[in-house]
């Protein structure tokens, strides 16, 4: 009997454990959808199962599930209750809808046997009646019946790039593109369990969210230019071809002196927890950096523009923070004022040696004076003569406005990033400083001419928005964009090689008076293209050029570097996000495949963490 009892022990025992092996952990925060604030006292609990928690203070909540459960329930009085499947993934924010308001009194009062009433036959006051009753007891499916929250985001839109054949059209030109911000928004998507808007995928600013292990120049030219060329993953019918720039690296304490200008956005529509409080703590990083010959002025803006902090040498850390923490956030939003403002205090503090820069903090929704995006552009294309650089960082969700930040970016000499968490803060201002304050090189073009004898037809995958005209390459009034000190650049192009089966361009008849390539003593046969560029100094006007021939020598996919798969990787998401008509066979498998492959050192973890989105937005489409 003894050891009969000792056996049943033992079976509890391990089933016991067995159980709670058998278990995930589950982490994240829930936000109002209306407002994204962080909601305490959400009550989280598993489906179809005896476990719940509630979120802290902070909005934030961690659950342990069961394996054979898949949906979490997320409830709050006043809110409508909200289901989200599990799906594999381990982080799961989620945005609860408040109940909608019943304003008729007739819904609101009176009563009816719920019972005996079926949705469709009902007349539709009644079903209005149900609908708020069954929200306000929990007993509310959202995956049924979707409120709608108010949501202003803008984006500009975007003409995927398509083929071009070189005999028609040889030379491809465009400004490099600096900017991160596309990707750490999608992130923030992502992360919150939705597909991001199409038009907020900029494939070229994904892939130059990521460094690459491309060598330092060498010569007297500011960065290195680098080429491979490859068959293409997603259409191995044809090639792939990677250009990158590596800005040369200043170590910090040759870095030249700084006049910054911190321009904050404080009007109502930031007083969020992802706002104005993280805006804070970004820029409190940036401050920690700062060297006794740096300084910082900030000026903010609501309803009216003013200066809270005159020119403060970069050791008096104290009194720059306690700046940074009397700020709160209330007005309306007059962000050309505030433009003016921080330009006009950059100019009166210009160091003619050193870095001078405003760094403006906002979510883009200006309101009050001059906020259009074409009167946007023409304010800042007029301050940027000052030779004073910008720094674009956004903050928050839904009614942010990526059109008017990636805007006043581009054409204010500057660069532009998305701040969706500390930890993205942390990447901006701590370990890539020099290349987001310190511009090494300015107005930088790309033009690349395609041997019409090799190249049947040609796709620049990204840079919709940095597109220029053949003849603005050679004009130094054309603005461009802006290297930072320790930045990489990365472009890819898509080629059809002569021979191959072409169903992108069509065809036309050869031309009676241009060179058709018939004259096989200049066809140039071991060449693919010419990759020209030109730079100015930060301080300069005039352009120099570079030329680099890439040769028709193609390398085998297994053969390639980490350099050529991860950007390939991240070329790939980017098309699969977008439904792009070119992805081939491209598919998520595919895409985690080659960045696995492709991880290399990864010092930061950025690569490890993309694989992650990746896998996160594949169980998002799925569901």
């Amino acid at each position: 009997m003894k050891n009969l009892m000792i056996v049943l022990l033992m079976i509890l025992m391990s089933s016991w454990n067995n159980a709670i092996l058998d278990q995930k952990t589950i982490t994240g925060t829930v936000y109002s959808g209306t407002d994204g604030k962080p909601l305490q006292g959400v009550l989280v609990s598993v489906k179809e199962a005896s476990i719940q928690t509630k979120t802290d203070g902070s909005g934030l909540y961690k659950i342990r599930v069961p394996e054979n459960r898949n949906v979490l329930v997320y409830s709050l009085k006043t809110y409508l209750t909200k289901e989200i499947k599990i799906n594999g993934r381990q982080l799961i924010d989620a945005y609860l809808s408040p109940v909608p308001e019943i304003k008729d009194p007739e819904i609101a009062h009176r009563k009816h046997d719920r019972g005996k009433l079926i949705k469709g036959t009902m007349p539709a006051v009644m079903e209005a009646e149900m609908s708020y009753d069954m929200a306000y007891s929990g007993n509310y499916n959202h995956s049924e019946v979707q409120i709608p929250v108010h949501n202003t985001e803008e984006y500009n839109s975007i003409n995927e790039n398509i083929f071009h054949s070189p005999a028609r059209n040889p030379l491809s030109t465009f400004s490099i593109d600096v900017d991160a911000a596309s990707y750490s928004n999608i992130r923030r998507f992502i992360n919150a369990s939705q597909m991001p808007p199409k038009d907020a995928v900029r494939i070229e600013e994904m892939i130059n969210y990521f460094d690459y292990d491309y060598p330092q120049p060498e010569g007297q030219d500011p960065f290195s230019v680098n080429t491979e060329v490859a068959v293409c993953p997603w259409d191995t019918d044809h090639y792939l071809v990677h250009i990158g720039l590596q800005g040369k690296n200043i170590a910090t304490e040759n870095l030249p002196p700084s006049n910054l200008v911190f321009l904050l956005d404080v009007s109502g529509s930031m007083n969020q927890a992802n706002k104005l409080p993280l805006l804070k703590s970004a820029f409190k990083l940036l401050v920690d950096k700062l060297r006794p010959e740096d300084k910082v002025s900030i000026v903010v803006y609501a309803g009216a523009a003013g200066l809270v902090l005159p020119p403060t040498p970069g050791n008096q850390k104290e009194t720059i923070i306690a700046a940074l923490d009397r700020l709160q956030a209330g007005g309306s939003t007059a962000g050309g004022q505030g433009i003016k403002l921080a330009y006009k205090t950059a100019r009166q503090n210009y160091l003619p040696e050193g870095n001078n820069r405003v760094i403006l903090a906002t979510d883009g929704d200006f309101n009050v004076g001059e906020s259009s995006n074409a009167g946007m552009e023409r304010l800042i294309e007029e301050e940027r003569k000052s030779g004073v650089f910008l720094t674009v960082l956004g903050f928050g969700m839904g009614n942010y406005k990526d059109s008017k930040m990636e805007i006043l970016a581009d054409k204010g000499n500057g660069n532009y990033a998305y701040i969706d968490n500390i930890l993205e803060a942390k990447k901006v201002f701590v370990n890539e400083f020099g290349g987001t304050l310190f511009t090494i090189a300015k107005d930088v073009k790309i033009q690349v001419e395609f041997n019409p004898n090799v190249v049947q037809a040609y796709r620049l995958i990204g840079y919709e928005n940095r597109k220029l005209r053949d003849e603005d390459f050679n004009n130094d009034k054309k603005d461009a964009g802006e290297l930072g000190s320790g930045h990489t650049v990365t472009a890819l192009y898509e080629i059809i090689p002569v021979g191959v089966e072409d169903q992108y361009t069509g065809s036309i008849d050869l031309l009676k008076y241009q060179d058709n390539g018939t004259d096989k003593k200049r066809n140039y046969g071991h060449e693919m293209m010419t990759v020209k560029l030109r730079y100015k100094r930060p301080d300069g006007n005039i352009s120099k050029l570079i030329s680099n021939i890439v040769k028709n020598k193609v390398t085998e996919s297994e053969n390639t570097s980490d350099n050529f798969r991860f950007s390939a990787s991240v070329a790939g998401f980017g098309m699969i996000l977008r439904d792009s008509e070119f992805k081939g066979s491209t598919d998520w498998k595919k895409v985690i495949q080659w960045a696995e492959s492709a991880k290399g050192k990864d010092k930061n973890g950025y690569r490890a963490e993309f694989i992650r989105l990746i896998e996160s937005a594949r169980l998002i489409s799925n569901s």
